[in-house]
């Protein structure tokens, strides 16, 4: 037995759970918070356990080096020659990669190249997978792209309405990103509804902190809402998704504080979204209690965040000429019956229905009426087991 680690590193998280494989059965989880910071939180799960510490760590190198020891320590493994296999989530594959990749230098090169296409991602994804070749350098290390999914998209739907040297100077062009989330989960919708899925034409709503919307067709992803970079789409918990582009030399030209573009960005980013809009927090648990006790900025900013969904979930009808199903999946879309109902209420139209009883909070599988035309489904992600098993395919 084999055992495979799937990462997802963020600027000053890491991300982890450990796979006996091929039998697919997660040995242990964690999360790694605040690297980087004063009181970084290491997080193990494992045997119903939970063990946490709290301790600085300086960076991702260190970072990993704690998560192995760890599984040592708590008798996960008892030596480092268990681990045969990493898989590395990375955001931005840009037009290298359409599918999943062993890394070498030549690959790693062009991860860290593609940064400006990820820039809050990119370079966190490439210090976990150096950490990982550090501490581990003999193990088969495979990087998972978020883009590689949408690499199907056709030239319709990936090129902007700018002149064609852009694209073909500077690959400005659509990449979208949650494309493994964006697989997994209308593979597991097709089993759900007993089609293969080259027959289905479906729409994945990926509703967390990150939003992303995509119409699938045959199982190939033709069109998705983030862009260039993940800063597109519908409104998400603190990024602003679509805005007319001139709002950023306005702001530059009339904010004193934003003294150029890539303030504004960074605005954009990580001030914007629901958390601009509802001032307070940007967690929809929050969101949803302060509209039930009558607070506007609240209300609105789930208005304007169901508001945003249909318009991208509507205009995905409209490219797939019909759907068979809509899949809600993510930490919102999995556990928000609020989110939900008022998306669906909004785009009845086209012949949806929910069933009361089954639109409930930790509701998974088909949670439409009978006769709704379109299907609505709840289907749990799991990115990390699509890394492990691409690991396992480029380790034969």
């Amino acid at each position: 037995m084999s055992k495979t680690i799937a990462i997802n590193a963020g600027s000053s998280s890491l991300k982890w759970q450990l796979y006996a494989m091929p039998e697919e059965k997660v040995l242990a989880k964690g999360i790694i918070e605040r690297i980087g910071l004063k009181d970084s939180i290491s997080t193990v799960k494992f045997d119903g356990r939970a063990e946490s510490q709290t301790l600085d760590i300086v960076d991702h190198v260190q970072a990993v080096k704690l998560l192995l020891e760890d599984l040592l320590k708590f008798g996960i493994i008892q030596d480092y020659a268990e681990i045969t296999g990493v898989g590395h989530r990375v955001v931005a594959g840009g037009e290298y990669f359409t599918d999943s990749v062993l890394i070498d230098d030549e690959v790693l090169a062009k991860i860290e190249e593609l940064a400006s296409l990820a820039p809050l991602h990119n370079p966190a994804n490439v210090d976990g997978i150096r950490a990982f070749k550090e501490i581990l350098p003999d193990i088969t290390s495979v990087a998972v792209f978020d883009t590689a999914f949408h690499t199907t998209l056709p030239e319709v739907a990936y090129r902007y309405p700018i002149a064609e040297k852009y694209y073909q100077d500077y690959k400005v062009r659509k990449y979208g990103a949650h494309g493994t989330s964006h697989y997994y989960v209308s593979r597991q919708a097709a089993e759900m509804l007993g089609r293969p899925v080259e027959d289905l034409k479906l729409i994945t709503a990926h509703i967390g902190n990150g939003i992303s919307i995509s119409a699938i067709d045959g199982g190939k992803s033709v069109d998705t809402s983030m862009g260039f970079t993940p800063l597109a789409g519908p409104m998400m918990g603190t990024r602003s998704g679509d805005i007319d582009p001139a709002i950023i030399p306005y702001l530059v030209a009339q904010v004193p504080e934003l003294e150029n573009a890539a303030d504004v960005i960074d605005v954009l980013n990580k001030e914007s979204g629901v958390l601009g809009v509802a001032e307070a927090s940007s967690d929809m648990r929050d969101v949803e209690a302060g509209r039930a006790s009558g607070d506007a900025k609240m209300t609105l900013a789930f208005d304007m965040l169901v508001d945003r969904l249909k318009k991208f979930i509507g205009q995905y009808f409209a490219v797939l000429n019909g759907a068979d199903a809509l899949i809600f999946t993510a930490g919102i879309g999995e556990n928000s019956d609020q989110v939900r109902e008022a998306v669906v209420e909004g785009l009845s139209w086209f012949g949806m229905k929910l069933e009361p009883g089954k639109n409930v909070f930790g509701a998974v599988g088909d949670i439409s009426t009978a006769d709704s035309k379109v299907k609505v489904l709840v289907v749990p992600t799991d990115e990390e087991l699509v890394i492990a098993r691409d690991v396992e395919r480029l380790k034969a």
